[in-house]
């Protein structure tokens, strides 16, 4: 009947000569008719309004029932004898919510196209009307991805980073490999720094024990920063055998909240004092980091590309970062709260 373009508002309708064969039917029933407004919410916010004529549907309800002729069993019935009022009472519902949820896809999908919209991330569907006889009607909400036009890129300026590895970096690292094959060996004499002890714990909070504040035959390296503040400094000075008594505090922003910011007390018996031994840089040490020849030089020129690569990718890494920072900078954007969504939910 009629035909309107370039609106957000369109009704197209076919008609259809009551003696045309039921294929032309079926085949025309698979078209959506349909009436569509956008609104735009707050921001990249888009809503949809979606109305489907109720002759769209009752078609689209009466092609799924006829197509399903051949196949229904009921009793009293022959296969395939059955009359289709008959087969209406038994599935019309069924069908209908089915015919219902088909036209709701594929008209949402058929109105951003014809809208030209591109959403991003998945709509959030409310139905205003969803009964036999009425038009089908519902709201699509979700937002679309923003339109950028870059700013120019001219006299947009950077600091290159420089740097380069030098030879006490090389020393560094290698004194870094010595340390992870070092070994312990026991030592008589009273724990330092660097020395590992292994203890016996006990924690007390207002003289009450609490979770995980207590363990047998933990190793603490001193110095290594790996028990809460104050913990390793009070096991300097001690000898195998000691047993000792000290209070420390949890700090403000300990990941347990219920400890945070609390004063404990540790009853601790010290079973071993350990002292490390670095291996020298010889040729068993560079054959066991996969120098065959044993080289040592080898070994120093090996640390020292394998220190240039990881260097340059750094830098590489940085300037990138700091481009697009320059380009965030330059052309502001709104971001689709749904991709935020999906970007922390993969993180």
């Amino acid at each position: 009947d009629a035909l309107v373009l370039g609106t957000s508002v369109f009704d197209v309708r076919v008609r259809v000569s009551p003696l045309a064969p039921y294929s032309i039917l079926n085949q025309l029933s698979t078209e959506v008719i349909m009436q569509v407004s956008v609104e735009a919410g707050e921001g990249l916010e888009r809503k949809l309004k979606i109305q489907i004529p109720t002759e769209t549907v009752d078609m689209q309800v009466e092609s799924r029932l006829k197509s399903m002729l051949p196949r229904v069993k009921i009793d009293g019935f022959r296969p395939g004898k059955v009359p289709l009022k008959v087969v209406k009472q038994h599935y019309g519902a069924q069908v209908f919510q089915e015919v219902a949820g088909e036209l709701m896809q594929n008209s949402f999908r058929d109105a951003l196209v014809q809208e030209n919209l591109n959403p991003a991330g998945d709509p959030s569907i409310s139905a205003e009307s969803i009964k036999q006889g009425e038009p089908l009607e519902f709201t699509a909400t979700f937002e679309v991805y923003p339109d950028v036009e870059l700013a120019p890129v001219a006299g947009m300026k950077l600091e290159k980073i420089k740097s380069s590895v030098t030879d006490a970096d090389v020393e560094k690292m290698i004194e870094t490999l010595r340390k992870q094959r070092s070994s312990w060996s026991e030592v008589e004499r009273a724990a330092g720094d660097g020395d590992k002890v292994v203890i016996d714990f006990k924690g007390m909070i207002d003289g009450e024990a609490f979770d995980g504040g207590s363990a047998d035959n933990v190793p603490v390296v001193i110095g290594s920063g790996s028990m809460i503040p104050g913990f390793e400094d009070n096991l300097k000075g001690c000898k195998t055998g000691d047993e000792t008594t000290f209070k420390v505090n949890f700090p403000d922003d300990y990941k347990a909240e219920h400890l945070a910011g609390k004063e404990a007390e540790f009853a601790v018996t010290v079973k071993t004092v350990e002292e490390s031994s670095l291996p020298e840089v010889d040729e068993e040490f560079a054959k066991s980091f996969g120098v065959e020849d044993g080289s040592t030089e080898k070994l120093r020129g090996d640390i020292h590309g394998n220190m240039e690569r990881e260097l340059n990718n750094r830098i590489r890494t940085e300037m990138k970062n700091a481009v697009m920072d320059k380009l965030i900078e330059k052309n502001p954007i709104d971001v689709p709260a749904a991709i935020v969504s999906q970007e922390a939910e993969t993180l």
